[in-house]
C-alpha cells in the first residue's frame, strides 16, 4: 500500500520550492516596467519595445525545444538523468546568469544585450517550470497535491502583484509605472539583486531534502517489479 496518505507536507521543502513560483510572477509582471524605460532610453518604436515581452516568453518555447532535443540526443529524459532537484537548481542558475548581462548591457547602452539577458532568464524559467510542479506534489501527500499547487499558484499571483511595485520603486524611486524618467543605469542594480536571489534560493535548494525524482518515476519503477504486492 502507498504511504503517501500517511505522509505530511514537508514545509521545509515546500517553502524554498514555492519561492520559485514567486519569481515567475515577479519577473513576468516586472517586464512591463522595462518597456517604457527601454523605449525612451534606446529610442525604440512601440513594436521594438515590445521585444522585451516577446523575448521573455519566446524563451519558454525555445527552452522546451532545447529540453526535447537534448533528451532525444541522449535517448533519455534529461531531467530524469540529472534529477528534478538538480534541474530546478540549474534552472535558477541559468536565470541568474541572464541577470548578470544587465550590468554590461547598461554600461554599454546595449538593447540587444538587455534582451539577451531577459531571454536567458526565460530559458531558466522554462526548465524550472518543467520540474517545479511535480516537486510540489511530491513534498506531501498525493491527495493534497492539488492544494499545494493552488497555494503555489497564489504565491505566483502575489509575485505578479508586487513585482511591478517593487521594480518601479527600485528604478524610479516611486511605485509608479507611469514615470519613465530613469536612466538605463538604474535597471542594472535591481536585476543584479534579483540574480543574487536566484543564486541564494539555488543554494538553499541544494542543501534541502527535496526529492531528486517524482512520484511518477518511483511508481513506474515499482510497477516494473513483477508480483509486487502493495
Amino acid at each position: 500500500m502507498s504511504t503517501n496518505y500517511s505522509k505530511k507536507t514537508n514545509w521545509g521543502q515546500f517553502v524554498p520550492l514555492v519561492t520559485v513560483f514567486f519569481f515567475w510572477g515577479f519577473v513576468a509582471a516586472s517586464n512591463d516596467i522595462l518597456i517604457p524605460v527601454f523605449k525612451k532610453a534606446f529610442n525604440l518604436s512601440q513594436s521594438q519595445s515590445q521585444l522585451v515581452s516577446v523575448a521573455f516568453y519566446v524563451a519558454y518555447t525555445v527552452g522546451s525545444l532545447i529540453y526535447m532535443f537534448i533528451s532525444k540526443a541522449i535517448k533519455q529524459d534529461v531531467v530524469n538523468k540529472i534529477g528534478y532537484k538538480n534541474g530546478l537548481i540549474v534552472g535558477l542558475l541559468i536565470s541568474a546568469a541572464g541577470t548578470l548581462l544587465f550590468y554590461p548591457a547598461a554600461n554599454m547602452g546595449s538593447f540587444p544585450l538587455m534582451i539577451s539577458g531577459l531571454f536567458i532568464v526565460g530559458l531558466g524559467f522554462s526548465l524550472q517550470q518543467i520540474v517545479a510542479n511535480p516537486l510540489a506534489i511530491e513534498v506531501g501527500p498525493t491527495e493534497t497535491g492539488s492544494q499545494r499547487l493552488t497555494m503555489a499558484g497564489g504565491i505566483n499571483n502575489f509575485g505578479t502583484t508586487i513585482g511591478p511595485l517593487i521594480v518601479s520603486f527600485a528604478i524610479f524611486g516611486s511605485a509608479s509605472a507611469a514615470n519613465t524618467e530613469a536612466s538605463i543605469e538604474s535597471v542594472k542594480v535591481p536585476y543584479l539583486i534579483l540574480g543574487a536571489a536566484f543564486v541564494l534560493v539555488a543554494i538553499l535548494l541544494k542543501f534541502s531534502s527535496l526529492p531528486k525524482v517524482t512520484p511518477t518515476i518511483t511508481e513506474d519503477t515499482e510497477d516494473a517489479v513483477p508480483g509486487e504486492h502493495r
